[in-house]
């Protein structure tokens, strides 16, 4: 498998280089140089499907029963042993829990099986690399969690200061291991994100630092999260999958396994306040506005990132193209697509909602007072955007973190507060680690540069 840029102008590479650099060359994103057909049918538990679906991407750098023994070792800590577990909450709507993983997120079920890609393959290289990466919650304690024990990683999480939940931060900032660093930025999650791109674009500080990225940029972070998106189609038949959406890498994925040959029909898209994939889906208007602190934090998004790799095959494949667009989306503030490519690609898959706090809060309690489950603020926007357009097909919901994660806003809704796993019942008494750093890229790759020699 050979992967191209979005922006049409990087070497293509094999999968290696493309989890190694994270971004392109050319500020773009990779992707396949061509879509292949995966199969699930017969691939049995997570860990074997898991295998099954990523093996034509990783061929032939990891091979398959190298590639099977990353996703066992990967799966076997999760706290359930369906990994990925279908609780049905309604007579058509099912939870698929992604949240049974260390850091108790989604983004474990991409970033456990991540960090062992890095750990082999700079082995195998003996290379070290610097990761750095921006999160709006989980991605950074996920990130963390998957590369700590790597000796030949340093990793740096920049997260936008008082925007994540208590958890959400001490999860980043109580891991006590020397190649672990967390910046508390004076910002947004998008002002985090853009310091992350701008580290990638001052080519003298990326190569001094050998540069990776964890965040939904890297190609292997979306390919691995395809695989519960097959997985709960494999095991349902055909549904409509309901996506509660930030950075859209998770409903991407979705979009993956759909086009490569998984049973699913539409895609919901969940937003909340910052509702600017709403508006995209339901009335092709692509424009941002400032963001809105909710109570569904990781959601707490303006500029979708992974949103560009859809773009790219909207483009017909036209980096050049898919390059001046993001270029006047950056100038303007406002995306204009072609209403044919519209048409194509965004009517007949995806529908969208937003969600206001009051109705997710209204929704916490709902699903407690029917089912008593406790789901989270984030989860709680896709049970109401997949209510609210349910369709012929049974609804699966991703349910994208615990609700220990946000217990003010569960104890808000429901009177009741969830309790963390007995793993991280301390959280609260660890000893905090962190740096706070202005919204300014020299400061940001001047302490980088301290803390991460190479």
């Amino acid at each position: 498998m050979r992967y191209l840029s979005t922006r049409g102008s990087a070497p293509e590479l094999g999968f290696g280089d493309v989890l190694l650099a994270g971004l392109a060359d050319d500020g773009g994103l990779y992707v396949p140089a061509e879509w292949p057909s995966i199969d699930t049918g017969s691939a049995g538990d997570y860990a074997a499907l898991t295998a099954s679906v990523l093996a034509p991407y990783v061929a032939p750098e990891i091979g398959g029963d190298e590639l099977l023994g990353l996703c066992v070792d990967s799966y076997a800590g999760f706290r359930h042993p369906e990994v990925a577990p279908l609780v049905q909450i309604d007579d058509e709507q099912w939870l698929l829990e992604l949240f049974h993983g260390p850091t108790l997120a989604f983004k474990d079920m991409a970033l456990q099986l991540v960090g062992r890609m890095f750990d082999l393959l700079l082995e195998r290289r003996d290379e070290r690399i610097t990761i750095v990466g921006a999160t709006s919650g989980d991605t950074g304690s996920a990130a963390i969690e998957g590369v700590r024990g790597c000796e030949r990683v340093q990793i740096v999480i920049l997260y936008p200061e008082g925007r994540t939940s208590e958890v959400q931060r001490r999860q980043m900032t109580t891991v006590d291991a020397p190649n672990v660093h967390t910046l508390a930025v004076d910002g947004t999650f998008d002002d985090c994100q853009d310091l992350v791109k701008a580290m990638f674009a001052d080519r003298s500080f990326r190569e001094s630092q050998r540069l990776s990225a964890v965040n939904s940029i890297n190609w292997a972070r979306i390919v691995a999260q395809t695989a519960y998106h097959a997985s709960a189609a494999d095991r349902m038949g055909e549904i409509d999958v309901c996506v509660p959406t930030g950075n859209f890498g998770n409903v991407l994925a979705g979009w993956i396994a759909r086009h490569t040959g998984a049973d699913i029909g539409r895609l919901i898209v969940a937003s909340n306040a910052n509702d600017i994939l709403t508006r995209f889906i339901t009335d092709r208007d692509m424009s941002t506005a400032p963001v809105v602190g909710t109570l569904s934090p990781s959601m707490d998004i303006q500029v979708s990132s992974n949103f560009e790799r859809l773009l790219f095959e909207m483009n017909d494949r036209d980096g050049a193209r898919t390059a001046d667009d993001l270029l006047r989306f950056r100038a303007t503030g406002r995306l204009d697509t072609d209403p044919d490519a519209f048409d194509r690609w965004i009517a007949p898959v995806f529908d969208a909602a937003s969600v206001s706090d009051d109705e997710t809060l209204a929704e916490v309690a709902r699903v407690y007072r029917d089912t008593g489950l406790l789901i989270d603020p984030h989860t709680a926007t896709g049970t109401v955007a997949a209510r609210r357009l349910l369709g012929d097909r049974p609804m699966v919901t991703l349910a994208t973190a615990h609700p220990a994660k946000f217990p003010d806003a569960v104890e808000r809704a429901t009177g009741v507060r969830p309790e963390l796993p007995d793993e991280l019942a301390d959280l609260y008494e660890r000893s905090e680690r962190l740096t706070r750093v202005s919204n300014d890229l020299g400061e940001v790759e001047a302490l980088i540069s301290r803390l991460c020699p190479v």
